[in-house]
């Protein structure tokens, strides 16, 4: 029997913590609700979490030094949430490893799907399957290598290199479509779906993560290329595996 989903939920408003709680409860989804970071530390210690919701606007640590130390320490998948309508806010928590966010006011049914979609692109698919083309599917590219199945990314080197989900989704995007340039718009599509909407500057974000990952001097991308007014190419040879 798969067990049920469970989410930390860090939110010092006492009422929109109970609410997202009592709505994901009613979705068959196990919730935990922290005020502040010192009692997320306290909930991450006593178990274990599939995904983050984290608020930005927080008392003492805020969110975005929160999310950059969970990021550091944990593969958890995050949600920001801001009050803030401003994108710099947004763009800093993707820029901290943030898988996605959403805007207070937010409709419940809108962050029960942003939930599914996150968890749908972090989960890693059962080590023991065997049938199938994506339980064998890889892909490689000048020594390294995307394990579709698994999730990973094993460097030249032989090193696993740590990806976020979006992160991976985005690699994974740019390897099944090589030397093709392809715009913001089609790169979200790709990655977070259309409940992710319109916010495009959240792909150069990705990008410029992605790029301090995969080359050798991300100032001078040899594989990600910016194509002037259009988007960006992934160029270079892909195999797969």
């Amino acid at each position: 029997m798969t067990p049920p989903v469970s989410i930390l939920i860090v939110e010092d408003d006492a009422e929109i913590g109970e609410f997202i709680s009592l709505y994901l409860a009613a979705h068959d989804i196990q919730t935990k609700v922290a005020a502040n970071a010192q009692a997320m530390d306290a909930a991450f210690s006593a178990g274990a979490y599939d995904l983050l919701i984290l608020d930005l606007n927080l008392p003492g640590e805020d969110g975005l030094s929160i999310c950059r130390r969970v990021r550091s320490e944990r593969r958890i998948p995050i949600i920001i949430l801001t009050a803030q309508s401003e994108d710099i806010d947004k763009i800093l928590g993707l820029e901290l490893g943030a898988d996605d966010y959403i805007v207070k006011p937010f409709n419940s049914r809108e962050l029960l799907a942003r939930i599914r979609a996150v968890l749908r692109r972090t989960e890693t698919p059962n080590a023991n399957a065997v049938d199938g083309r994506a339980a064998r599917q890889a892909y490689l590219f000048s020594g390294w290598r995307v394990d579709v199945l698994a999730r990973e990314v094993v460097a030249p080197c032989g090193i696993k290199v740590a990806m976020t989900g979006a992160e991976f989704d985005l690699l994974h995007a740019l390897c099944e479509n090589p030397n093709r340039v392809l715009t913001r718009e089609q790169l979200i599509n790709m990655t977070h779906g259309p409940t992710t909407g319109p916010f495009e500057r959240s792909i150069d974000v990705l990008i410029s993560r992605l790029r301090q990952k995969i080359e050798a001097d991300p100032r001078k991308p040899a594989f990600i290329q910016t194509v002037r007014s259009e988007g960006y190419i992934f160029s270079t040879h892909v195999a797969r595996a």
